[in-house]
């Protein structure tokens, strides 16, 4: 029965754990598939206590029980009788869990419903019961098995950006909780009826009373929960903002990093929704409005484009102010245009501002804020769902021959934007070279490879091919299946141009979507969109459009005018005719020069080849910094317990050096009356004794010697001398050891202390050469009595609060006496 109370709260306490990793898909389909998952475990885990079979027997009847539940449940059509699990099912498993792995990696959470992400946090959370019903019910260790229970936490907040839900961490410790308490009731229970006291009473007697122990118990429990949901929540710097906001996003003067989801993981999921639903809708004086701009990606780590972390501080908001000027727009002609959106009620997780670039003034309700080199619009706790704002935006007109006149980019930028990984494959590069031969300018170089890929290359717009992951998924791409959408096009673009020496980033938002007979925009899950945006000085960063538009392609994508191939073809200097790449003799800024049979400008590629190095160099520090961050916490991590030993050892010795200076006591004497400069010129003969004795007894329990705390002395040294079969100088050690705590407990003269720490050396040796190799090293590394002391300080001070409970109740109860 008391098994049986044990394991039910097991499953129950991780049951609630599992809670939360709701915000990690759609639906609720995984949370019962999950229960049955618990049910199964707890099941299969009971049948194995009934037979009496042994921990690890137990442990893989409960593993078992999890296989047939989701081979029942998962691949019946494949299994023995539909229940026994045969290698056809074990395959089937096994591709589900290869399809919920890669479903996990395309979406951002929520994820969508599908039998393969099912069967993932099935596996999850039968995995964790599994543990849980071993450390808590089998091994009677409730508090270790607090750790599998974190990890189903870790999970999510790993994953959002969002904090969990206060209600779901406080049901998770409320299991938690009801677990240690079931546990520590049952370990009780076992030694019987409480033992009645010996104060208070008419008999002179007074039961224990256990009830204000237990409510004593559960206050202390409700505290801590109460105070980790709140504390966090409230307190600056602890919180990104706490609860109260009085922590301004990171405190006054303070900064704090952006992180969100991979932005482009739910592209695709926004391009395949079916219900095809309204994003939001906007009005603006724009004749032809331009694409809604969500993040601008700078990073291309090899694996995927990202943007590089924001550090956020109270500064950056854009309430009531202009915000930073575009880079690198100087010359080209520009407009001003006011843009009023409406995103709908029904959006969730938009922490980003959907908004015309380059926007230059923002009015929305909430604390948002503007990266000063991006100008993307983000908040650190508002949402845009269901907000109306007015985004007023400098819109830039460039001329191809603008484009095309260029000068080189300044260096930071160079530095930043053409940074490439180092494992690009060659024929990647001798491609873009191809693509763009014969261009006179970057700008020329950028419109070749725009026409490549929308129409020249044999590119096929599929939103059934799958989001890159890496270079090798993008030469694929390139020289190989041709299929794709805007991620990969946006991407490939991005990646060539850099190549080519032309700064360049992926961008992310929707495109203008379609208007209406009202005059209003309206924009569409299918507008979500990506696409390249190129540098060029003097335009600062302009778009270019390589997907595909219309019925065959990105349905609403449109072209730039001075991207169109007319715009090029207008200002394309004529036979005779100065290139617009020459220099002037104005004192206009030289284009850099061209490397023999190369098409990347030197002073560009050189820049961009010294920054990606010099990023490189500075990356790889980054790491080494950490790994060697890492190493030192593993090793403090790994020595807490020896230096807990040493610790323990030395505040003993010196307690018992110290009590001899209080009484006063002379300095012993030698053979010939000389001073002894042994422990015990300065020590208590008594409090030495004891101290060395509990030094054998930490000794004995490090190296796995059975310690029976009811042993007198001579016993103690008896029973080891006996188990460890000692034998010369290691017994006659142990018998003095034993003698001087005995003499010191019971005689008026205690022994002589000359030889105590000698004895414990000759003691400690001879524990090391009796026991086998680890646990020789595990004494040395992580003595277990290290951990025993660290268990009795916190019993001492649950102690001390319980008695802290008694005497208030006491108190509380003279109180009522006195009144009546």
């Amino acid at each position: 029965m008391t098994r049986m109370r044990l394991t039910v709260v097991a499953a129950l306490a991780t049951l609630l754990a599992s809670l939360g990793l709701h915000p990690l898909f759609e639906g609720s389909g995984w949370a019962w598939s999950g229960l049955g998952a618990i049910i199964a475990v707890a099941a299969g885990g009971a049948l194995a206590r009934r037979l009496r079979l042994p921990t690890a027997a137990a442990s893989l009847v409960a593993s078992a029980a999890l296989l047939v539940y989701l081979t029942v449940r998962y691949a019946p059509g494949q299994a023995l009788l539909a229940v026994a699990p045969t290698p056809g099912s074990l395959a089937r498993l096994a591709r589900l869990l290869s399809e919920g792995w890669e479903a996990a990696g395309r979406y951002a959470a929520p994820v969508p419903r599908g039998a393969g992400i099912e069967l993932l946090a099935t596996l999850g959370i039968g995995t964790v019961a599994v543990l849980v019903d071993l450390l808590a019910v089998q091994l009677r260790r409730a508090a270790p098995a607090g750790l599998p229970l974190l990890a189903l936490y870790s999970v999510p907040a790993a994953i959002r950006e969002e904090n969990l839900s206060w209600v779901a961490f406080a049901l998770g410790a409320a299991g938690f909780l009801a677990l240690l308490l079931t546990d520590s009731r049952e370990q009780v229970g076992l030694w019987g009826h409480p033992v009645p006291g010996r104060h208070g009473g008419g008999d002179g007697r007074a039961r224990v009373n256990a009830r204000s122990l237990t409510a004593a118990g559960r206050r202390l429990g409700l505290a801590a929960v109460a105070i980790a949901v709140i504390v966090p929540a409230t307190v600056p710097g602890i919180h990104p903002r706490g609860l109260l906001d009085l922590g301004g996003g990171g405190g006054d003067g303070g900064s704090q990093t952006v992180t969100t989801p991979d932005p482009l993981v739910s592209l695709k999921r926004e391009l395949t929704r079916l219900s095809d639903q309204v994003v939001l809708t906007y009005r603006t004086d724009d004749p032809s409005p331009d694409y809604l701009r969500l993040y601008a990606l700078d990073r291309f780590d090899g694996d995927r484009w990202t943007y590089s972390p924001l550090r956020s501080t109270p500064d950056d908001r854009v309430a009531g102010r202009t915000l930073p000027a575009p880079p690198g727009l100087l010359t080209a002609r520009t407009y001003a245009v006011t843009t009023r959106v409406s995103v709908a009620e029904n959006v969730r997780n938009m922490t980003f501002l959907p908004a015309p670039y380059a926007p230059s003034r923002v009015s929305v309700k909430g604390d948002w804020r503007v990266d000063p080199e991006s100008l993307m619009i983000y908040s650190l706790r508002d949402d845009a769902g269901g907000r109306t704002y007015s985004v007023t935006s400098v819109r830039a007109e460039p001329t191809a021959r603008q484009l095309a006149q260029a000068g080189p980019a300044a260096a930071d930028v160079l530095r930043r934007h053409l940074r490439l990984p180092s494992d690009i494959p060659q024929p990647v590069r001798r491609l873009a070279d191809e693509v763009t031969e014969g261009a006179r300018s970057q700008y020329e170089q950028a419109m070749m490879l725009q026409r490549w890929f929308a129409a020249e290359g044999g590119f096929v717009y599929d939103l059934n091919a799958a989001a890159p992951r890496g270079t090798s998924d993008l030469v694929d791409f390139l020289l190989v299946s041709k299929r794709g959408y805007c991620e990969q096009f946006a991407a490939s673009m991005a990646m060539m141009a850099r190549i080519l020496g032309i700064p360049a980033r992926v961008a992310m938002g929707y495109t203008r979507g379609s208007q209406g007979p009202d005059g209003r925009w309206v924009v569409r899950s299918r507008d979500a969109h990506a696409w390249p945006e190129l540098y060029f000085e003097g335009a600062g960063w302009v778009r270019f459009e390589p997907t595909p538009a219309g019925t065959a392609g990105q349905g609403t994508a449109t072209v730039p005018r001075y991207a169109r191939p007319a715009a090029e073809e207008e200002d394309r200097p004529r036979d005779g005719e100065e290139s617009p790449t020459a220099p002037s003799s104005s004192g206009e800024a030289e284009r850099p020069a061209t490397r023999p049979g190369s098409r990347e400008p030197a002073d560009a590629g050189d820049a961009g080849r010294a920054g990606a190095a010099d990023d490189g160099a500075e990356d790889g520090d980054r790491l080494v910094v950490g790994w060697l961050a890492g190493g030192a916490l593993v090793l403090l991590f790994l020595a807490t317990p020896l230096a807990a030993r040493l610790l323990t050892r030395r505040r003993r010795w010196s307690r018992a050096l110290s009590s001899a200076a209080a009484d006063g006591r002379p300095a012993a004497r030698g053979p010939g009356g000389r001073r002894e400069p042994s422990i015990a010129a300065a020590g208590d003969a008594a409090a030495l004794a004891h101290a060395a004795w509990q030094e054998l007894r930490a000794d004995a329990i490090d190296h796995g010697v059975d310690w029976r705390s009811g042993d007198s002395p001579r016993a103690a040294a008896r029973r080891i001398t006996e188990s460890l079969n000692l034998t010369g100088p290691a017994v006659e050690a142990l018998q003095r050891l034993a003698v001087a705590e005995e003499r010191a407990r019971y005689a008026t003269v205690p022994a002589p202390p000359d030889t105590l720490r000698e004895d414990l050396r000759i003691v400690h040796e001879a524990f090391g050469a009796a026991v086998d190799l680890p646990t020789r090293w595990r004494a040395r590394l992580a003595p277990p009595s290290a951990l025993e002391s660290l268990r009795e300080t916190g019993r001492r001070a649950v102690g001390a609060v319980d008695g802290l409970a008694l005497i208030r109740s006491r108190d509380r109860g003279r109180r009522e006496l006195r009144r009546r």
